[in-house]
């Protein structure tokens, strides 16, 4: 059984159409419901065009669609997470419990 390529040593620019900040603070985030949806599907799909890819086998190319479809799916699936708003730290929500008590 042979292995195949994965995409996760693959480099794929960010289109220019999804505005993505380029050092995003590493917070956790608090994904609805909803939002979580949108990322699992969006995982899926790009899992699914990764691996199809891969199971090819062939070089890869530029003007290849499914890897203008990956970096779009990938632009829209940090553009949905970077959306959700930040958890705040144990640091932040004590200095909010005693500006609260404080007032």
């Amino acid at each position: 059984m042979g292995s195949f390529p994965t995409m996760s040593s693959v480099s794929l620019p960010v289109p220019a159409s999804v505005q993505v900040s380029r050092q995003p603070r590493l917070r956790a985030r608090h994904v609805s419901p909803e939002a979580g949806r949108a990322l699992e599907i969006l995982g899926h799909a790009i899992e699914y065009l990764a691996d199809e890819f891969a199971h090819e086998g062939g070089p890869l190319l530029g003007n290849d669609g499914r890897l203008d479809a990956v970096q779009l799916l990938m632009g829209v699936n940090r553009q949905i997470y970077f959306e959700c708003p930040e958890v705040p730290t144990i640091g932040e929500r004590f200095r909010g419990l005693l500006h609260l008590r404080t007032a």
